[in-house]
């Protein structure tokens, strides 16, 4: 079965998709220094949104979700922008921990798996 990548670079592809599975990885905000958990969070879906169109699929077909905050202290806030996003009745498994991302700007780093 063939693997189509998409934005490969030296490291890593953000999207992989094998057969009828898409993989994403972590993807984390454009230009983060100063933006809030909330728009981070709407740029992050944004990107994710992109990839997963690339990917010939959407978020109605997400299967599973692990997102990580800087700050547990702002779940409530990553949340609201995510319960917005994802479609009704459609939400994915999910987990979310907080831990220390790459760099202090960056406050979610969110990575899915989706069905083509």
């Amino acid at each position: 079965m063939a693997i189509e990548r998409h934005e490969v670079g030296p490291r890593m592809s953000k999207c992989v998709v094998h057969g009828n599975t898409v993989y994403l990885a972590g993807i984390v905000a454009n230009d983060p220094k100063g933006k809030s958990v909330a728009e981070q969070t709407k740029d992050i879906v944004g990107q994710i949104d992109g990839l997963l169109a690339k990917a010939g699929t959407d978020k109605s077909k997400l299967l599973s979700a692990n997102i990580w905050v800087a700050d547990m202290a702002t779940f409530a806030e990553m949340n609201s922008v995510w319960d917005a996003w994802v479609v009704a009745g459609q939400t994915p498994a999910r987990a979310t921990v907080e831990a220390k991302l790459a760099t202090p700007d960056y406050k979610v780093e969110i990575m899915v798996v989706a069905a083509k």
